[in-house]
């Protein structure tokens, strides 16, 4: 069994504030791009189109009362529920001033292995950040988030149990639409929900998001209404442009959650030749997830200074790598040192990580051999 170390306790250092993600950088768009969870099957051509057809000389209804109606019809709930962000990172941002405003200094539990805004929110806004499975339990944390499919893993993990009068749980479920095995664990309806459709659309370049509101329970309705009343407080005018109501009002249509759904089939197929790709070919550890992603790694160090040592570590790999063409998305912002998140991409991309690989490690007929130590040695394929 695959074993991930990390600490509990999340301090802060100049480091937390280096941000990574995947995607375009300084060296442009990759051409071989495996480090975002955007559907490769994208973009959504009726999603697409709408954001094409964008008047963008006039601003959009700041009240968003169309764009409400129709993503609280998709969730089955009333509009007065909908809250519109600019992006999650955003909505992470303002629902973590909120409980600053009102528990300074509370404790926030986030997933062990996680994207890195949760924790990047907690600090700059003088929080205190705990990973979820070395939460201390003398005070429970104000604040919990859960990602559900998890990344970069791409796991299926319940929802941790809270009491809805002591603690704030939100649900991220930017990956959902996009979950290729099992059903969803059941979710608590006194749970926020925040969903950023983008990269299900494939179109990481529109920002735009929203979150959904728990019921208003007898015991949190009080909660839950000032909650909503301050991030309606604290939100900028106009968060969303005009493109950003465009894609998410695509997002509600029949059309487009047909699309998506018609998608995974794909995505299942290319997932299914791309693992078989890593694992058989390239010799790498790739770990199961119900996503079309996952995490891989093609060798195991346990001291920091191997990284420096071993010209095959991610650090001094993945940038040889990206002057290629080709981007892997490193999770050491994630608390996974070692380890990369690979999307599942097309074949002729696939073909070109293989390439690739074996143009940087040695000759095409070698693969590497992951051994306790570190990547020490080639074998024979």
């Amino acid at each position: 069994m695959t074993t991930l170390h990390h600490d509990h306790q999340i301090t802060s250092s100049l480091h937390d504030f280096a941000r990574t993600h995947g995607g375009p950088d300084a060296h442009g768009v990759p051409r071989w791009d495996f480090s975002t969870n955007a559907n490769a099957c994208g973009p959504a051509p009726m999603a697409l189109e709408m954001v094409r057809q964008v008047d963008a000389r006039r601003y959009p209804d700041p009240t968003f009362s169309a764009l409400r109606r129709q993503l609280g019809q998709l969730h089955q709930v009333d509009p007065a529920r909908i809250v519109i962000a600019a992006s999650a990172s955003e909505f992470i941002r303002r629902m973590t001033l909120a409980i600053a405003m009102l528990k300074p200094g509370a404790r926030v539990q986030v997933p062990d292995y996680a994207y890195g805004e949760y924790v990047a929110a907690a600090h700059a806004l003088g929080l205190q950040p705990w990973r979820a499975s070395g939460l201390p339990g003398d005070v429970p944390p104000y604040l919990i988030w859960h990602t559900e499919p998890g990344s970069p893993a791409g796991d299926a993990t319940p929802a941790p149990d809270f009491d809805p009068t002591d603690s704030v749980l939100v649900v991220d479920r930017a990956y959902a639409p996009l979950r290729l095995d099992g059903e969803a664990p059941e979710l608590s309806p006194h749970a926020w929900q925040l969903w950023s459709p983008n990269k299900a659309l494939g179109l990481t370049g529109v920002r735009g998001a929203y979150a959904v509101a728990p019921e208003r329970g007898t015991v949190t309705a009080e909660l839950v209404d000032w909650l909503q009343q301050q991030l309606d407080r604290l939100a900028p005018s106009w968060p969303l442009g005009a493109h950003g109501v465009a894609m998410l009002s695509a997002w509600a249509s029949d059309e487009a959650q047909s699309w998506v759904r018609a998608s995974l089939h794909i995505l299942r197929s290319w997932r299914r030749q791309q693992l078989d790709l890593c694992h058989r070919r390239l010799g790498w550890t790739c770990r199961a997830s119900v996503t079309p992603f996952y995490l891989a790694r093609w060798g195991r160090w346990e001291d920091p200074a191997q990284a420096q040592e071993d010209p095959a570590h991610p650090v001094r790999l993945l940038p040889e790598l990206r002057t290629l063409g080709l981007k892997l998305r490193d999770c050491s912002s994630m608390g996974l040192p070692g380890w990369v998140r690979v999307s599942v991409q097309a074949p002729p991309s696939q073909q070109a990580l293989s390439q690739l690989w074996r143009q940087v490690i040695g000759e095409s007929t070698f693969v590497p051999t992951v051994r306790q130590s570190g990547f020490q040695s080639l074998s024979t394929y």
